[in-house]
């Protein structure tokens, strides 16, 4: 496993009209992130379905727009129906991110689009609900000695809805209308689990420790707590713990960039065969 060092700095980077950023560590070594780590490190199968559904789906909706297209054009459009899919769900997901960072920090909120007043109305019914006082927000994180970097979502204290009592969660906000998925206890585990977190100078700190950790689902119809097992000593799946199943996750992720150097180039020799094949026309 490569070794990191002290500090961890995060970098923006712009591709197109989408925003994404890279986390990097003292020696200028690229660290990856935790959710790039469970995007090529966990087995998706049921997003081949998907593709295929949204791009016939895609295809059904624009029909006579695809159909005025050359052929050419038309094969780039349906090639590129799915990746709209996904683009509008993650923008959609971002705005919400942002918009609830404000949010949960006090700030006033105007003008905000129709399209998200939902998810914005409910996840404001969330706080009041759990009254929600915040310690870290979009705060990074890192683990040199593991080899992974992240960014949270938020680290408050709210009322448990388990004891009733005041207590200090870890929390990330997923929009996804079908609900919470598995490796969001992943997720959340190598967040919690870090070594580092920066302070609003730039500075590293210890990471704080936490009571629980939990998923917020914020849907158009609601924003509701998913608790995520992330103990350390938690068995969940094969007897292992959430740590060693993000672990795992790591070491496919790895195999998934390096596995090319594991067969070389084709060897090629000059034959010393005397026997050659001779068909029937040739003789």
């Amino acid at each position: 496993m490569t070794r990191y060092v002290p500090p961890v700095t995060l970098r923006e980077y712009k591709r197109g009209n989408s925003h994404y950023h890279l986390y990097f560590d003292g020696n200028n070594q690229r660290i990856p992130g935790v959710t790039t780590i469970l995007s090529g490190g966990i087995p998706k199968p049921n997003l081949i379905d998907w593709a295929a559904k949204a791009t016939a789906e895609g295809a059904v909706d624009r029909w006579d727009e695809l159909s005025d297209l050359p052929p050419a054009k038309r094969y780039k459009a349906l090639e590129r129906i799915r990746y709209e899919t996904t683009n509008t769900a993650k923008n959609r997901g971002t705005d919400v991110h942002d918009i609830g960072a404000r949010i949960v920090t006090g700030q006033e909120v105007t003008d905000i689009p129709d399209i998200l007043a939902p998810y914005v109305e409910n996840y404001i019914r969330f706080l009041d609900t759990y009254e929600v006082q915040p310690i870290l927000i979009e705060t990074v994180i890192v683990n040199y000695t593991l080899g992974y970097a992240g960014t949270l979502d938020l680290v408050a204290d709210i009322t448990s809805p388990l004891s009733g009592e005041r207590e200090r969660y870890l929390l990330d906000i997923k929009t996804g209308e079908k609900g919470v998925f598995a490796e969001t206890a992943l997720q959340l585990c190598a967040y919690r689990w870090a070594e580092y977190f920066l302070d609003n100078d730039g500075a590293e700190q210890p990471m704080i420790p936490v009571d629980a950790a939990a998923a917020v689902n914020v849907t158009t119809d609601d924003a509701v707590l998913v608790p995520c097992i992330t103990e350390k000593d938690a068995r969940v799946v094969a007897g292992r713990t959430p740590m060693q199943l993000f672990q795992m996750a790591q070491y496919l992720y790895a195999y998934d960039n390096e596995k090319d150097s594991l067969v070389a180039g084709p060897v090629r020799t000059e034959t010393t065969s005397k026997y050659r094949l001779t068909r029937e026309d040739q003789q």
